[in-house]
Formats: C-alpha cells, structure tokens, sequence
C-alpha cells in the first residue's frame, strides 16, 4: 500500500472516529432523555442544533470524501478491515474524554484488533491504473 493511499484510509478512519466522539458529546450536553411522541421534536430540535453533533456530521461527510480518495487507490477488501482502528481510537479517546472503562477484557479486544490490522495492511498491494 502506497504512503498516499495509507495515509487517505487513515484519515478516513480518524474522521470517522471523531464523527462518533463529537457525536457522543452532543449527546452528553443533551443529557439522558425518554423516548416519547411528546418529546420527540423538543429533544430532536435539541440533538439538531448541538455544536459537537453537526461537527460529527461535517466529520462523516469529509470522511466519506477521503475514504471514496482511499477505494479509489486500495482493494476494499483491505481498506474495510482497516476501518476497526476506529474501534482502538474511539475506545482509548472515550476513556480519556468521557472517563468511559478500558478493562483487561476490552483491552486484549484491543489488541486482536490491532494484529489483525497488521496482517491485513501487510496483504495489501495497490490497486492497478
């Protein structure tokens, strides 16, 4: 795999990483609220105008751009395996952000994950012009 196409898939992975901790806070700005018809367009109005949502949002639009640059260069059956470094990001920023719980168990997950991202980046050959 060619540095350029590396680095589009990983940024494609780190911009979706982020969609998913921005859209987290938003959330937790929102707070914990009950599914109800009669809350639904106060909260949805609430969610919809969040600052760290819509730049969630904004995150998940660029990183479709990179990830389609990223295809574009690699075999998709490399570049999606790939896509579980969002797994280890998003974890690791979740416990030192929000205070979430990294455990033995979570983080031996952890590491399968990242050995089978090394063995699949280490197949990976680019695609043909």
């Amino acid at each position: 795999m060619s540095l350029v196409a590396f680095c589009l898939i990983l940024t494609g992975v780190l911009l979706n990483a982020g969609a998913q901790l921005l859209l987290k806070a938003g959330v937790n700005a929102v707070g914990h609220f009950a599914f109800s018809s009669e809350n639904l367009l106060p909260i949805g109005l609430k969610l919809a105008t969040q600052p760290p949502i819509l730049a969630g949002l904004c995150c998940y639009v660029i990183s479709v751009v990179v990830w389609i640059l990223g295809l574009s260069r690699v075999d998709v059956s490399v570049a999606y395996p790939l896509l579980s470094m969002g797994y280890v990001v998003n974890a690791i920023a979740a416990w030192w952000l929000f205070g979430e719980t990294l455990t033995v168990q979570r983080l031996v997950g952890i590491g399968v994950i990242l050995i089978g991202v090394v063995l699949v980046a280490r197949t990976a050959s680019p695609i043909a012009s």
